[in-house]
């Protein structure tokens, strides 16, 4: 189940990562990024009511779209988390007891590392991709040198990517990227600019969709 689920996670190649905003403007941000093509929802434990959040999402879009927490750091958040009906966990570090937790519950760990060797320790611990984080410090040419030896583990940049680098991720066999700021746009969610939310997500979703024949699928 967990391998499907994945799949349908990283199937538009895009996983926007909610952050801090406003509860009451979330499902209608999260209804613009589906329609839009989205095919992940990662609502950071960082933000208001996220809990509350995460278990109305997955009432409303459940089948539309896998809904996550990001910003994990500890295996109590991850159950909780979980018990919030989260597809997946997303982490900013390496954390052995919140990979194995998460994994034992048959939900999708996804922590964040930084150099190959928190790389390959967070996939041996049972991991089923990487989040390279922050990637706007090293970039796609590090992934791809990285992938060199490592090239079995599934790798996902979060951290400043935008329209005019990701496809250089998907370039160097990124299988999804994760979206922030430039795709959940406060400007626009505060100015209630969903047509303008959607066209967004779409432009995203089609510079992903190019690139589709270069993304490995899990292993």
């Amino acid at each position: 189940m967990t391998d499907i689920v994945f799949e349908k996670m990283i199937s538009s190649g895009i996983v926007a990562v909610v952050r801090k905003v406003d509860p009451k403007k979330v499902n209608q941000l999260v209804n613009s990024l589906i329609t839009g093509g989205v095919s992940g929802i990662e609502i950071t434990m960082d933000s208001e009511k996220a809990l509350e959040t995460i278990n109305e999402l997955k009432d409303i879009h459940n089948h539309r779209v896998t809904i996550g927490a990001g910003t994990v750091v500890n295996k109590k958040q991850a159950t909780e988390a979980i018990n919030a009906g989260a597809d997946f966990i997303f982490a900013p570090i390496i954390d052995k007891a919140t990979i194995e937790y998460t994994k034992r519950e048959d939900k999708i760990m996804v922590p964040g590392a930084f150099t190959p060797t928190e790389i390959y320790q967070g996939y041996l611990y049972g991991a089923d991709a990487i989040k390279i984080f922050p990637s706007n410090v090293v970039g796609p040419k590090f992934i791809q040198d990285v992938k060199g030896p490592l090239s079995e583990i599934p790798l996902m940049p979060t951290g400043g990517i935008s329209l005019e680098n990701i496809q250089s991720y998907f370039e160097v066999g990124c299988i999804a990227a994760g979206v922030g700021g430039s795709l959940v746009d406060l400007k626009l969610i505060n100015n209630n600019k969903w047509a303008e939310l959607e066209d967004l997500a779409r432009k995203y979703v089609n510079s992903a969709s190019r690139m589709k024949k270069n993304r490995p699928t899990k292993i």
